[in-house]
């Protein structure tokens, strides 16, 4: 009888173990601040750096080594090149550049620092965001603003890469 129970009960739990198998989230997070005092817009984006690696590997037909010891220049370089591809933001009609100015690895989290200088005052953001979503229809780019005092939050997905926002 005893036996029978423990067969049951790992029966069981293994079953349900197995119901809960591991679910990779395909989301990335940025934040984008308006400094008005130093005119310029402060974008930090968090990103699953196995996601970006891929990405950027499938785009550019190389394997890439971001966040890892095997990183070299040249996968840095095609990243900030992605980047420009993949993402803008146009602060009232006027695009301007995206400068990167740093990364750094936190856990399997490559996070990625940008700004964007000379912004004097802001009506309006066109947002252009396609990083990782093309290609993978469960990626989700999702972007906190604080412009302002105003906060805002816009969700980007394989479909939806473009959005409005207005002060």
């Amino acid at each position: 009888m005893k036996k029978t129970i423990l067969i049951i009960f790992f029966g069981l739990l293994s079953l349900t173990l197995a119901s809960f198998n591991v679910h990779k989230f395909y989301v990335a997070l940025y934040q984008v601040n308006y400094a008005p005092e130093k005119k310029m817009l402060q974008i930090t984006a968090r990103i699953f750096v196995d996601d970006l690696n891929n990405a950027v590997g499938k785009k550019y037909g190389k394997k890439s080594n971001l966040g890892s010891e095997n990183e070299t220049v040249e996968d840095v370089t095609l990243l900030k090149k992605y980047f420009n591809e993949k993402f803008y933001i146009k602060v009232n009609g006027q695009a301007k550049p995206v400068n990167f100015l740093s990364k750094e690895m936190e856990g399997d989290v490559l996070i990625c620092y940008f700004s964007m200088k000379e912004i004097q005052k802001i009506n309006a953001l066109q947002i252009y965001n396609a990083v990782i979503t093309e290609g993978n229809s469960e990626q989700q780019n999702i972007m906190h603003f604080n412009v302002l005092g105003v906060k805002n939050t816009l969700l980007f997905t394989e479909s939806s890469s473009k959005e409005v926002l207005k002060y």
